[in-house]
């Protein structure tokens, strides 16, 4: 089975730090861009960041630049996404998506940032 599984959410206070893993199964994820969103309640699900299949192009969105870094190990077929400084409007559904002509999701991991 083809699936992409996120892990490494959880309840952080505010200035806190995780790190989220995205592993794939059934595929190789060597040729796909990977890309992290989040959905908060009662929004639209937003783009983070991205990174290219060989992990030399990666992009943030302005309001995590600084804080959130995107890397991958293809040898271990997963993504990370750090996320340092946390603060309470990065709480959120946080999902991975790999990207080469097909598209997979995976089924999200719950980060909660607050005190």
């Amino acid at each position: 089975q083809l699936q992409l599984v996120e892990s490494g959410g959880g309840l952080v206070q505010p200035g806190g730090s995780l790190r989220l893993s995205c592993a794939a199964s059934g595929f190789t994820l060597d040729y796909y861009a990977i890309g992290w969103f989040r959905q908060a309640p009662g929004k639209e699900r937003e783009g983070v960041s991205c990174i290219s299949s060989s992990g030399g192009y990666t992009n943030y969105a302005d309001s995590v630049k600084g804080r959130f870094t995107i890397s991958r190990d293809n040898a271990k077929n997963t993504v990370y996404l750090q996320m340092n400084n946390l603060k309470p409007e990065d709480t959120g559904v946080y999902y991975c998506n790999a990207e080469y002509g097909v598209s997979y999701w995976g089924q999200g991991t719950q980060v909660t940032v607050s005190s």
